[in-house]
């Protein structure tokens, strides 16, 4: 008789210990999170790191270079 106990459709394979990404995978996910596009598979990626904190890092580096952008920008044509 076969065994049973691991019938359910549901259940996930043990997912591997998360890692920390790569800087261009934090790059490229926050500028994707400061548009509005993420796909599922890179939002999950990005969920599971080990750390939150190179992608807080980068979007603070983000806002500041965006804003001081539109800073620049403004302050060119006035």
């Amino acid at each position: 008789m076969a065994d049973e106990s691991n019938t359910n459709p549901d259940a996930r394979p043990a997912q591997a210990e998360p890692k920390n990404p790569n800087f261009l995978q934090v790059v490229l996910s926050v500028m994707a999170a400061a548009i509005g596009i993420q796909n599922q598979a890179v939002r999950e990626r990005d969920f599971n790191a080990k750390s939150p904190l190179p992608f807080i890092a980068a979007g603070i580096l983000f806002t500041v270079l965006f804003v001081s952008a539109l800073i620049a920008v403004v302050s060119w044509i006035i």
